[in-house]
């Protein structure tokens, strides 16, 4: 996988009129300065949204939506930290301390996200 192939590839869904592209992770090896490159690339050439969805399972997720972000990325994924990690998503909580007082302050209460990670904690015990 190439930069280039990724370029060609976004192109040809372009041709199909697509108005937004997500950039799936699934198995968390995308590493942060390739999530840098490829979003910066994409975002360079072509005027469209990009979503990136990226998997725990590797421990480079939190860096590369955070790379992404710095590149111009318009939505990630992430989940609660009761919910979160290993096969699922980088905490929610994590990125939103990370990112705020930036540019890309998300504007989400840190405690409320704590009540909502509680509540979970819970729900998970049940399964």
């Amino acid at each position: 996988h190439t930069l280039q192939t990724w370029l060609d590839l976004t192109e040809q869904l372009l041709e199909t009129g697509v108005d937004s592209i997500a950039i799936k992770d699934m198995s968390g090896i995308l590493t942060p300065m390739a999530a840098y490159e490829l979003v910066s690339e994409i975002k360079k050439r072509y005027d469209v949204r990009l979503h990136l969805h990226c998997h725990a399972t590797t421990g480079m997720a939190e860096m590369a939506l955070l790379k992404a972000i710095e590149a111009g990325v318009d939505g990630v994924d992430t989940a609660i930290s009761s919910m979160s990690a290993t096969y699922g998503h980088p905490a929610t909580e994590a990125l939103v301390a990370t990112l705020a007082g930036t540019e890309h302050d998300t504007g989400l209460d840190i405690l409320k996200l704590e009540n909502i990670a509680a509540y979970f904690r819970e729900v998970r015990k049940k399964y």
